[in-house]
């Protein structure tokens, strides 16, 4: 099958271009190298380096015909979603829109999207099962609920598609800095023995999940018949405090954070209800959190 992946050499879309080359399916990769890493491209992936705003993404459509759309590439940042939020939408709403133009003029047979629990907010209850309100604190998971909302009018124009809501997912080939996730932030700064910063008091929590299990269930969700919205995770929080502890344990070191303020725009809770996805999807998280970071730091050190 010929399969086209938005955001292809970032961190878990190279994952899964990886995984869908091993299964033997023919990857087109569009990415505009902005966070994404070239080293990350799968040799045997068709690659473009292309905005997913970029009138281009036309040609590459015709000429390539894709089948299945996996759409990873996104401004993730939710601290630049705060500081402009007008660049956060013409690259996740209008980009994502030039996207699923294409889609529905090529007659696209699946489309899987790369949404976020954010959409919830900060939860009324948990575990967040996928019925619960819909009520995002800031401009990014606000342009995920957007899409998703486009997603319900491109269904009914034939454009089958999943939405993915993504917890904090974590592992190999994750940056320590920049737009990095906490965790690979946190080893990174343990490695080289300095004083991660922690926003807040440290006990918000998380939903950690291993990108190896997030890209088992894009998969599943490609090879299912189903459309729909799922959340994808592990069932269990762990707090930010916590987190850097089992990473010093690890590693081996004794190493305190530096407290600041909380950020405007992130939740104090998250914990996923992953039911729905285990009931249809036939998938569930294989990775714990131990493991998961033990496979992350030994990809670090080597």
């Amino acid at each position: 099958m010929k399969i086209l992946v938005t955001g292809g050499a970032g961190f878990i879309g190279s994952h899964l271009t990886d995984k869908l080359i091993r299964d033997g399916h023919k990857v087109i990769v569009v990415d505009n190298l902005s966070t994404g890493r070239k080293e990350n491209l799968n040799r045997k992936a068709k690659f473009y380096r292309v905005d997913i705003c970029s009138p281009e993404l036309d040609h590459i459509f015709k000429k390539e015909k894709p089948q299945v759309v996996f759409h990873f590439a996104a401004q993730i940042d939710v601290r630049k979603s705060v500081e402009d939020p007008i660049a956060d939408a013409k690259i996740n709403i209008l980009g994502s829109l030039n996207l699923l133009e294409n889609c529905r003029k090529s007659r696209v047979k699946k489309f899987v999207f790369a949404s976020s629990v954010g959409v919830y907010g900060e939860p009324q209850s948990l575990p967040v099962k996928e019925s619960h309100l819909l009520n995002p604190i800031s401009p990014y998971p606000i342009t995920k609920l957007t899409i998703e909302k486009y997603l319900q009018y491109y269904e009914r124009q034939g454009l089958k598609s999943v939405s993915l809501r993504f917890p904090n997912v974590y592992g190999p080939r994750q940056i320590g800095t920049g737009e990095g996730g906490v965790a690979a932030i946190f080893i990174d700064k343990v490695l080289k023995n300095k004083r991660p910063v922690v926003f807040g008091d440290g006990q918000q929590t998380r939903d950690f999940v291993y990108v190896a299990d997030v890209v088992q269930a894009a998969v599943r969700a490609m090879r299912s018949p189903l459309s729909g919205i799922y959340n994808i995770g592990t069932n269990k929080e762990v707090t930010i405090s916590n987190l850097l502890r089992f990473i010093c344990l690890a590693l081996g070191r004794d190493i305190e954070p530096v407290f600041k303020p909380s950020r405007l725009g992130e939740i104090m809770r998250s914990r996923s209800d992953y039911s729905r996805a285990k009931k249809e999807l036939k998938w569930q998280p294989k990775y714990d959190l131990s493991k998961g970071l033990k496979e992350t730091i030994s990809w670090t050190i080597f």
